[in-house]
């Protein structure tokens, strides 16, 4: 076995017994419901807009640019998580990056977002999707290389900062692929999944092909976890997504797992899919914060760490109102090993960075797990 602390390579959630109590980072550690000191924090979209150093960097490049260039997206991850003080990194990437090697042209506009030119909306256009220009996506894992190296050596408190790779799920990735961009009814994307089953089918295997060699490529550059993030997952029923995104979602989940890290499956509004999410094997489910982070983890089941799951929206709060909040997320995961604080979804533009700074202190100062507490 490899060093846990320096990167974690190989997955234990199957017997809780195969790692040493004393091995692994913080948060790589939660991920597989082993014992921690406290609970682990960090941030979906921790680098990001709201803070004035990232800004900084947009004034001379565009958001692929930054994602594209591995010293900018690099040390963007590595500000964000140094500022904050956070358990993670998580790299500074997007979503639709394998769109670009598969033969799909994408931008972002002002007030729109990403923008597919020409949406996927046939069998012929499916088809001719690549699966295999992965290599043009090794930007991204030169970018996690830089944010290993650097934070290699274990901090003061002698944890080691986790590293986390991402993609996108089949069907979040095919939805903006047939919408064309964001969506908030999914009108074109449900009309090919109930009604072109090649279509679907070849789409949902194109996709976890390359997802899967992008992982790859992640994990050897030193990611010790991959999420994987289904953002609009919640616009399906759990008949829908059992139909129709259940199977290749786990084909990714368990292919990923394979590489030896642990996974975190995400999304928004999903509250009634976690039981049937949770049937994907990811070892962490991700919360939003819809639903208490107590009945989240019922419905995910006792064999699954959660991350979450604070309404990001609640960082503009006073700061005894944030304070609360935070100590309730706290005491509803009391203590059970394979609680990771987090966001119910990303920091928003004008968020206070002091504010999100103070949660990682609370977090610190509350979270601290006395030995078998919650069991």
């Amino acid at each position: 076995m490899e060093n846990l602390p320096e990167n974690t390579r190989n997955h234990a959630l199957e017997t809780e017994t195969s790692l040493p109590e004393t091995s692994g980072s913080r948060f790589v550690r939660a991920c597989l419901r082993l014992p921690v000191d406290r609970t682990p924090v960090w941030f979906l979209r921790q680098a990001g807009r709201y803070m004035p150093e990232y800004m900084a960097v947009r004034k001379h490049h565009s958001l692929l640019d930054i994602c594209r260039t591995p010293e900018i997206a690099s040390e963007v991850t590595i500000t964000a998580a140094e500022r904050l003080g956070v358990d993670a990194a998580i790299i500074f990437a997007d979503l639709l990056l394998p769109f670009t090697p598969m033969g799909l042209d994408f931008e972002f506009v002002n007030g729109e977002g990403p923008v597919v030119n020409t949406p996927v909306r046939s069998l012929e256009h499916v088809q001719a999707l690549r699966t295999d220009r992965t290599d043009d996506l090794r930007y991204v894992a030169s970018a996690i290389e830089k944010v290993a190296k650097h934070f290699n050596a274990p901090r003061p408190d002698g944890d080691t900062l986790g590293i986390i790779g991402f993609c996108g799920a089949p069907f979040t990735l095919a939805s903006y692929m047939i919408e064309g961009g964001s969506s908030r009814n999914y009108v074109e994307t449900k009309k090919i999944m109930y009604s072109h089953d090649a279509t679907w089918a070849l789409l949902m295997e194109k996709l976890v092909t390359v997802l899967v060699a992008y992982a790859e490529q992640q994990v050897e550059a030193g990611a010790d976890v991959i999420q994987i993030f289904d953002s609009w997952a919640g616009a399906l029923s759990v008949s829908d997504y059992r139909q129709y995104c259940l199977a290749p979602t786990t084909e990714l989940v368990r292919r990923v797992k394979a590489l030896g890290v642990p996974v975190i499956y995400f999304g928004v509004d999903t509250a009634s899919l976690l039981p049937t999410m949770r049937e994907t094997t990811a070892d962490v489910l991700g919360l939003d914060w819809r639903i208490p982070l107590d009945e989240g983890w019922r419905a995910a089941g006792a064999g699954c760490a959660v991350q979450g799951n604070l309404d990001p929206i609640t960082l503009f709060a006073p700061e005894d109102v944030l304070r609360d909040r935070v100590q309730e997320v706290l005491n509803l995961a009391n203590g059970r090993p394979g609680h990771i604080f987090n966001l119910g979804h990303g920091i928003v533009p004008g968020t206070p960075v002091d504010n999100v700074i103070r949660v990682v202190e609370w977090v610190k100062e509350y979270g601290v797990i006395k030995p078998h507490a919650g069991r």
